[in-house]
């Protein structure tokens, strides 16, 4: 598989990221893989890449992984510093008809952003949001889209 990516805003935009890779996966296996976004994207995706692409495993070819720092008014007043806390945009893939999309991963581990979180995502939650945003999408209203859940082998405990 290939990914030709554009990582205009590492390019474009210095001083507003910091430069770090997601943490490794230990053992990565894919749980969804969106078949029509990867060809609207262009993309011909071998599940096994996929898999340890889009769980921190490996990085594809051309990534350039980055936590983004904004910011922003949080808890009723300005935060001077925000930022992904646990997410790397691995950079953007230009499809057929030359739209951009960002290539980022979601809980794919802390960053200089985390404020005492560990930068990881739950599965059930990162499925609601494959469901909700693929209806969101089929229903006509943008959305962000998700190519593929990955579990990485790591057990996480949220308070319920």
């Amino acid at each position: 598989m290939t990914m030709i990516f554009d990582n205009s805003y590492a390019r474009d935009l210095p001083g507003t990221y910091l430069r770090l890779a997601p943490d490794v996966a230990p053992a990565p296996q894919l749980l969804v893989l969106n078949h029509p976004l990867a060809a609207r994207l262009g993309l011909t995706l071998d599940e096994s890449d996929a898999a340890r692409w889009f769980s921190g495993a490996a990085l594809p070819p051309g990534a350039d992984p980055i936590a983004q720092a904004y910011a922003g008014h949080q808890f009723g007043g300005f935060s001077p510093q925000l930022g992904d806390g646990r997410a790397h945009l691995l950079g953007e893939v230009v499809a057929l008809d030359g739209q951009r999309f960002d290539i980022q991963l979601k809980g794919s581990g802390r960053t200089p952003f985390s404020r005492g979180g560990d930068g990881k995502a739950a599965v059930g939650p990162m499925l609601r949001e494959v469901l909700i945003s693929e209806f969101m999408a089929a229903m006509g209203v943008p959305t962000t889209r998700a190519l593929a859940v990955v579990a990485t082998g790591v057990d996480i405990w949220r308070a319920t």
